[in-house]
């Protein structure tokens, strides 16, 4: 057997280069050539993984270990000395008798050096640690790895890297604190130096964008990628960046080639990762040609983020104006849409106006729609179920809301020239505004409010009257903004495209509202007959709208 994917490789090229010598150019040169590339391209393992768990979990497992008599209460910076002494250590602390939950922690880690073992190091490359609010968090991580033979610093072994999840509104303006806690420590420092100086951070936008809203979503993870390149760049490590993104604009979706043509200068490397999700996958690679063109459209982005983008496209005093007048409509933005969400009415009309409970009868998705200390609030409801409940119903709040309330403030004050040399010369501003109007030409209020008049309670109708107040406010912001007199109004095919499918949707709308009522008012004794023709509906006007998940 071939130990690894060089083995394999080695011998096809011994072939390949023998035949070049005897004349056997016509076979080298296709079904050989064709085969080396493909190999090259998947190895022996087909694809990579990667591993994620969430901070607590290993935290919970090591105040097991015996590290500290009071680990699971000590202040952060007390934890990461003591666990970067643990990574220093050649004792390992694995007690045999651990809990349940604890020994599945550690057994996942021992799992990835098995994998590694038989498969090889391009199995498995990284571990993510999700909700990463702390340097330490990484550093638990890591103590497991190390606990499971992964990590060794003294023998200079570290199989895997370890890569934060940065999740909410906090965490991201913390990016380069957590960063260069880790970076300016020699430890940590010498476990990135074994995996070839490459430093992975995942940015994640649909928790960001459920906790502050959209403006204030991208704007933060647009600046968090500043920084991390800075703090990168100081310590002489390359940064690789995991976009966490989703189908839809509230989750960070949106044509690819120009969300990364967008990224701020040298945040683009040579290298990046991005999550593809939910219908996108169909979409773009169900078809051959299709997959080959998306393909081609991120590398041809990558290429000329790396290549064109290694310095400021901006002059100092231009990006200082953009970035004051962001932070006015980020702000502006962020208060209204916390207003909305946080209102103790919410949770009620947001669960009576969109089908988001009938999402755990689905046979899709990789978790479940709640985590784990679910409450009949929105804190435990996951992103997705969020963005998703909105987008059934039509109202796509994820998508802008808070938008026009951003704008109109900085039109007031005095920032209109500002804004139009900012949607003109800005990658990221022209960006985030062409993704905000098209989720915005796929709402439609008027559907909506169907949704509402037939399944809310009367005394919740007012979140509709201000849904519509803040859309009309965003409409006419964004358009004056173009110069246009409708959304879309420079991308008439688009516009047309979106018409003739809201034909298609709209009996698929009305199906669904008249079949959430018939089978929340029967309950349990719901005929399974109208639960799975309703759950049909929930796939149609998915399929329909596309960029939903």
């Amino acid at each position: 057997d071939y130990a690894n994917t060089n083995e394999l490789l080695a011998d096809l090229n011994l072939m390949r280069d023998s035949l070049l010598e005897n004349h056997g150019e016509l076979i080298a040169k296709g079904e050989l050539e064709r085969a080396i590339r493909a190999v090259s391209a998947f190895g022996l393992i087909h694809a990579t993984m990667d591993v994620r768990e969430h901070s607590q979990m290993h935290h919970s497992a090591l105040a097991n270990f015996g590290i500290s008599s009071d680990y699971a209460n000590q202040e952060p910076g007390k934890r990461f000395e003591l666990l970067i002494a643990e990574l220093e250590s050649k004792t390992l602390r694995a007690p045999k008798d651990l809990d349940v939950q604890s020994a599945k922690t550690l057994d996942t880690f021992r799992a990835i050096d098995e994998l590694i073992s038989q498969f090889g190091p391009e199995v498995i490359e990284t571990y993510i640690v999700s909700m990463t609010k702390q340097p330490d968090d990484l550093l638990a991580a890591a103590v497991l790895a190390k606990e499971a033979g992964l990590v060794d610093i003294g023998a200079g072994i570290a199989k895997i890297g370890f890569a934060p999840l940065l999740e909410t509104v906090a965490e991201l303006r913390a990016a380069d604190v957590i960063l260069e806690k880790l970076l300016s420590n020699p430890t940590y420092r010498k476990l990135v130096s074994l995996r070839g100086d490459v430093q992975e951070v995942m940015l994640g936008y649909s928790d960001s964008n459920k906790d502050a809203g959209i403006a204030t979503s991208q704007w933060e993870i647009h600046q968090a990628q500043r920084r991390l390149r800075d703090i990168a760049i100081k310590y002489g490590v390359k940064l690789r960046l995991f976009h966490g993104r989703g189908g839809s604009v509230g989750r960070g979706g949106g044509p690819t080639y120009d969300a990364l043509i967008a990224l701020p200068w040298g945040s683009l490397d040579g290298q990046i990762k991005m999550t593809e999700q939910g219908e996108v996958i169909s979409d773009k690679y169900s078809i051959p040609m299709l997959a080959r063109e998306n393909v081609e459209l991120t590398l041809a982005a990558a290429l000329e983020a790396t290549i064109l983008n290694r310095g400021p496209r901006q002059s100092k005093d231009d990006l200082e104006r953009w970035n004051d007048c962001m932070e006015i409509i980020s702000d502006n933005s962020f208060h209204r849409y916390r207003n909305l969400v946080s209102h103790k009415d919410l949770p009620a009309y947001f669960y009576a106006s969109t089908p988001v409970e009938q999402l755990g009868d689905m046979f899709l998705g990789s978790r479940p729609s709640r985590r784990q200390d679910a409450n009949s609030g929105l804190d435990s409801l996951r992103a997705i179920p969020w963005v998703f409940g909105w987008t059934q119903s039509r109202q796509i709040v994820p998508g802008w809301y808070g938008v026009g309330s951003g704008l109109k403030a900085a039109r007031e004050a005095g920032k209109t020239k500002v804004l139009k040399q900012m949607l003109d010369e800005w990658h990221f501003f022209k960006t985030f505004i062409s993704n905000v109007e098209m989720t915005m030409a796929k709402t439609d209020l008027k559907m909506a409010e169907r949704y509402v008049k037939s399944l809310v309670p009367k005394e919740l109708h007012h979140f509709l009257d201000d849904i519509k107040s803040e859309f009309e406010l965003t409409s006419q912001e964004i358009n004056s903004l173009r110069g246009n007199d409708d959304l879309l109004g420079d991308l008439p095919l688009l516009a047309r495209t979106l018409q003739i499918r809201d034909q298609y949707l709209q009996p698929l709308h009305m199906l669904q509202v008249s079949l959430l009522s018939r089978v929340r008012n029967a309950g349990e004794n719901a005929d399974p007959l109208l639960r799975r023709a309703l759950l049909l509906t929930i796939n149609g006007i998915a399929l329909g709208l596309r960029n939903t998940g």
